[in-house]
């Protein structure tokens, strides 16, 4: 649903306003300043996902593994978490990804100070670098914990803001490149989901591209179950297996007996390494 990240109403305030593989190193070209180690290889997922506010318990991904979707994203932490997670444990993924499901983590960091609506947490362009650098820390810190290995992905969830704004949208460049550092140094994938006509369009456009995300996960509510024939930007950008494409939400759907609220993804891009 479109009330993931944030509650429902903060988040179309602000929007107002303004077959799975694994592939050695993909992904890994378009990122800078990566650490000097030895990289597990990336886990990739090509196909359908969904994400929605809340993990749905085991019994329901047990239920929703009929092979429309292979991966499901997950809210693993971040201030602005718009949602409780009572299913979401080290339990629940080894559970789940036993059943054959791929998983997406998604941070909910630090949103713009030129934002509209009220936010457990904001930047500022005084603290943009340092909290990038702790948001990263804390990112890495709760993906391991649920089971998430060193060389997974962490999608850095940015909403939309006025990307004109050039105060704003430098301290938000700023924010990002400390956060994917952090994600660097520790041996994680950075991944950014964001709006094609704002947060995401910031990314892809940007003319420096040193420390900014190397996987673009772009909402862009089309219908299209596509990462490649809507792609807004250079066809030569996020290539080699690092786009996500937010197609459809709030779609209410049942496989296998049993009902839930999701946004459905077009998916061709790193997910977690598990098991």
């Amino acid at each position: 649903m479109a009330g993931h990240r944030q509650s429902k109403k903060r988040r179309y305030v602000t929007w107002a306003v303004v077959g799975a593989a694994v592939v050695a190193g993909a992904g890994i070209a378009a990122q800078t300043s990566m650490a000097a180690t030895a990289w597990p290889a990336q886990q990739t997922f090509t196909g359908r996902a969904f994400d929605t506010c809340t993990a749905p318990s085991r019994s329901a991904m047990k239920a929703w593994h009929t092979g429309f979707y292979g991966a499901a994203a997950v809210y693993v932490g971040g201030k602005n978490r718009g949602c409780n997670q009572p299913s979401l444990t080290s339990a629940w993924v080894k559970s789940v990804t036993g059943m054959g499901w791929k998983l997406i983590p998604i941070y909910v960091g630090a949103q713009p100070p030129c934002q509209s609506g009220s936010n457990p947490e904001k930047l500022t362009a005084s603290s943009a670098a340092s909290l990038g650098a702790s948001d990263a820390s804390d990112a890495v810190a709760e993906a391991s914990a649920l089971g998430m290995k060193a060389g997974s992905p962490v999608y850095l969830d940015m909403e939309a803001y006025d990307i004109t704004n050039k105060a704003c949208d430098d301290a938000v460049l700023t924010y990002v490149r400390a956060f994917g550092k952090g994600l660097h140094a520790k041996t994680y994938r950075t991944g950014y989901y964001g709006f094609s006509s704002s947060s995401a369009k910031a990314i892809a456009t940007a003319a420096d591209k040193t420390d900014l995300p190397g996987n673009l996960w772009y909402a862009l509510w089309d219908k299209q179950n596509t990462t490649t024939a809507d792609w807004p930007w250079r066809s030569t950008r996020f290539t080699n297996h690092s786009r996500g494409h937010q197609y459809l939400v709030n779609s209410k759907e049942s496989h296998g007996g049993v009902t839930l609220t999701v946004d459905r993804d077009a998916w061709d891009a790193p997910v977690a390494i598990t098991g």
